[in-house]
């Protein structure tokens, strides 16, 4: 073993440990909480997952049950370990606790199961192209903290020059807003060599201002330049016709399937083209590529502004795809969150994927708890998306690795 392997090997192991206790305390406190909070509540919970069939879980005993396991999960954690298999561990039993909060929240009635995993594809969207967006840019040497900016500022474009031309021209405008925001945040980063996080936020508090004092002061005296028909969804044929799956996955607006879209070709494009190599090697060592004959600065350039626009569609979900229209701050922080996603997903678009449907599964769970009767106060189902943020950068952000090159200036001389 060699000198560096010596004294790396023991940190890799000791990080490894403080996982596997982490793990373990959170099975444990998992388990907790189902015996003594979730296991109180009697009475049976319907999931509806078709017009015909109704599954029903009866909340106490499952809660109790489910406390039991999981406590002895976390014991045998904290003991042993599950090694490779620590983290599928864990996603089922998160899953499974999830399943029991919603029984717990919806004792004594019903509630369509069906819909609300549509819903979390739907409201997922912004943040899966916000992700690969910043995938993009960061896999290509440059922090894009300006997600948030450039959805903000494309959802305001969207609404104006969609109410004006039409929804598709509203797309476009869209694309043109992303795409410029991108633009700055490339020449200040990349030309002017100004520290890339300060220029995110600035283009954020930018994208801000201006939309809220254009929302006030112009689309609040024509209200004829902000309404538009969102995108209705458009079912598969056949896909569609798939129990469950077909409704939550193969009846979305366009929007949704551009995502599906934007995932798999950047996934190929990253691991299976020339291009995607380049991009990689300029996220990592872009000198080294530079000697090799690749133009760092104009790949650079040309992927930070493709990032901005499939941002920019992202942006447009909102009042073409949604609620057709603009209203001040209308991402309400989804940038910051899909910035998560990246972490979380460990700059892979198929990760960010994941990430994007833990976050949409977290506000569709919020929607659906304030139709039922649970007690809990508004105001804390509003915190619940971006609870779950801050504990997945919490628990992600520390022993996530991004592209080493990420947020240095690259000297082509």
């Amino acid at each position: 073993m060699s000198t560096v392997d010596a004294v790396v090997a023991p940190l890799i192991s000791a990080e490894q440990r403080k996982q596997a206790r982490s793990v373990g305390f959170t099975l444990v406190v998992l388990g907790i909480v189902a015996a003594f909070v979730l296991g109180n509540r009697p009475g049976d919970a319907g999931f509806k997952l078709v017009d015909s069939y109704i599954f029903v879980i009866p909340a106490q005993p499952f809660a109790r049950i489910l406390a039991l396991v999981l406590i002895a999960l976390g014991a045998a954690q904290l003991l042993k370990g599950f090694g490779k298999w620590t983290n599928v561990v864990l996603s089922i039993a998160a899953a499974t606790f999830v399943i029991s909060f919603l029984a717990w929240a919806a004792s004594g009635g019903s509630f369509s199961f069906t819909g609300m995993l549509q819903d979390t594809v739907t409201r997922s969207v912004p943040i899966i192209l916000g992700a690969i967006a910043g995938i993009l840019c960061e896999r290509s040497g440059i922090i894009n903290i300006a997600i948030e900016g450039q959805l903000l500022g494309s959802a305001f474009a969207g609404a104006v020059v969609g109410s004006l031309f039409g929804p598709w021209a509203g797309i476009l405008g869209a694309i043109a807003m992303g795409v410029g925001l991108s633009a700055i945040l490339a020449v200040f980063s990349i030309r002017y060599r100004v520290d890339q996080v300060i220029v995110g936020f600035a283009i954020n508090f930018f994208a801000l201002g201006l939309t809220s004092f254009l929302a006030a002061r112009v689309l609040t005296e024509h209200p004829d330049y902000n309404i538009l028909s969102p995108l209705r969804p458009i079912a598969l044929p056949l896909l569609s016709d798939i129990p469950v799956i077909g409704v939550v996955l193969f009846t979305q607006t366009l929007f949704a399937y551009f995502a599906y879209l934007a995932v798999a070709i950047a996934t190929w494009s990253l691991y299976h083209t020339k291009w995607g190599l380049r991009t990689r090697a300029i996220g990592e060592y872009p000198k080294a590529a530079g000697t090799l004959g690749v133009d760092v600065i104009k790949l650079r350039y040309r992927n930070v502004l493709i990032a901005g626009a499939v941002a920019g569609v992202g942006g447009a979900w909102w009042p073409i795809g949604m609620v057709g229209r603009f209203d001040q701050n209308i991402t309400n922080g989804r940038g910051f969150i899909a910035l998560a996603a990246v972490i979380f997903g460990r700059w892979h678009p198929v990760g960010a994927l994941s990430a994007a449907l833990v976050f949409g599964l977290a506000e569709a769970i919020q929607l659906k708890m304030s139709n039922l009767d649970t007690g809990i106060p508004s105001e804390f189902l509003l915190m619940a998306p971006y609870l779950v943020t801050l504990v997945v950068v919490a628990g992600f952000v520390g022993r996530s690795r991004g592209p080493k090159a990420a947020g240095q200036p690259y000297d082509a001389q």
